[in-house]
């Protein structure tokens, strides 16, 4: 059918469009989370100052986590002495950007927008932290540490570089794969059902069409890469930018599963300021960007979703988007059957398998593992993504187990 055919051309546009550049921001992202040094997050981050807090926000930005990843790190960050200012901006921050985003906003919404981006992370996490530890000064430190990880391997430069490869283009493809496709299959909907100019039903009362996108965007599930292409599609519509700025920053900072993690860990009040203060930041920055910068910055029409079909740099992208493509397909295809199969060769008949609700990507899961795997009385850990089990092998008593999921956010259910 015809419209079918022209949701697939956009869809296609946008894609071909961004394949390049995540190509290239995956790498960053497996160099950033393999070479940089995990311990130097909790050195910096357990005084309740404003430098922890600035600490927070500059290691959230660059770092590759969609909003549900972000969890079980800050929460562990917590459980290791940091500040709940500083979790609050670390988990604000992180995943509105991260290498992989920024750079494929700059593919379809241009160099402003990508240098705003961030510039908007830092100052609403900075706002975030430095309110929450304000109002949670005598709570701020976690009195509860998680025990020390048992002692990791020295690895070669190649195991390394395997190790970035891996992570790039495997686990973050594993991981925000689904939903940046999804992202594309709601931008091809909204550019074909959505007639032109649908926001102006709304006048100028720009402030009533960002709490609208409020009220569905953080709730909502998104990564800050899958955002891109439904906020691009929605300014084609006649959406303002600063509206679109709001959909980039709450859609991937806030979801209703880690809203309730932070609520149930970090307590009420946090969760409130947490919330209160993503918000204002996000109203703030996007009645900044449409009052008081150039439309001429924002022009999305420069990045039509038809784009230019000649040129050996179209032919590249077309390349691009055909590995891409491909390593999608292996990660969550091949990559998940292989896994699967590995973890079932690696359990005995001294395993216990443990529900554990709550885990969306390769990061829950990692967390997961190494939690489980710092009690002293286990042996090993394999943990299955997809069915949220935990296969025990040692000692440790389901107690210990559950204490251990639960500082770090997830639900224990308990032996199946």
């Amino acid at each position: 059918m015809e419209f079918i055919k022209e949701i697939a051309i956009v869809i296609f546009s946008i894609f071909n469009e961004m394949s390049v550049y995540l190509l290239l921001g995956f790498l960053f992202a497996g160099i950033l989370h393999v070479l940089v040094p995990q311990q130097l997050f909790s050195k910096y981050l357990s005084k309740n100052s404003w430098s922890s807090v600035l600490y927070a926000t500059l290691f959230g930005i660059p770092l590759p986590l969609c909003s549900c990843g972000v969890i079980p790190t800050g929460m562990a960050l917590y459980r290791e002495g940091a500040s709940k200012g500083s979790v609050v901006a670390f988990l604000i921050a992180t995943p509105q950007t991260g290498v992989d985003s920024i750079i494929a906003t700059y593919s379809l919404l241009g160099l402003p927008f990508a240098v705003i981006r961030p510039i908007v992370a830092l100052c609403t996490a900075m706002f975030a932290g430095l309110t929450t530890n304000i109002f949670t000064y005598k709570e701020s430190s976690a009195t509860v540490k998680q025990q020390n990880s048992k002692k990791q391997e020295n690895f070669t430069f190649a195991q390394k570089i395997k190790m970035v490869f891996r992570y790039g283009y495997v686990e973050m493809m594993e991981d925000i794969g689904k939903m940046l496709m999804f992202g594309l299959i709601v931008a091809g909907l909204i550019s074909y059902f959505v007639p032109d100019n649908f926001f102006m039903i709304f006048g100028n009362n720009t402030i009533l069409t960002m709490l609208l996108v409020l009220i569905v965007a953080i709730p909502m599930y998104v990564c800050a890469t899958g955002s891109i292409p439904i906020a691009i599609a929605l300014m084609m519509k006649g959406m303002s930018p600063g509206t679109a700025l709001v959909l980039l920053m709450a859609g991937p900072a806030a979801n209703i599963a880690s809203m309730l993690v932070i609520g149930k860990v970090l307590g009420k009040k946090t969760f409130a300021l947490y919330l209160t203060t993503l918000i204002i930041g996000a109203i703030t920055s996007g009645l900044i960007i449409d009052n008081f910068l150039p439309a001429t910055w924002f022009d999305v029409s420069n990045f039509a979703m038809a784009g230019h079909h000649g040129g050996h740099f179209y032919n590249f992208k077309i390349i691009c988007s055909v590995i891409l493509l491909a390593l999608f397909v292996n990660a969550v295809i091949f990559h998940k059957h292989t896994e699967e199969e590995n973890i079932m060769e690696n359990t005995s008949n001294k395993t216990i398998a443990f529900k554990i609700d709550g885990m969306n990507c390769n990061h829950c899961k990692n967390n997961v593992t190494k939690a489980i795997s710092a009690l002293k009385s286990v042996k090993t850990v394999n943990v299955n993504l997809s069915k949220g089990i935990a296969y025990v092998e040692g000692d440790a008593s389901d107690a210990e187990i559950k204490t251990a999921v639960e500082a770090i956010g997830f639900e224990f259910k308990g032996r199946i």
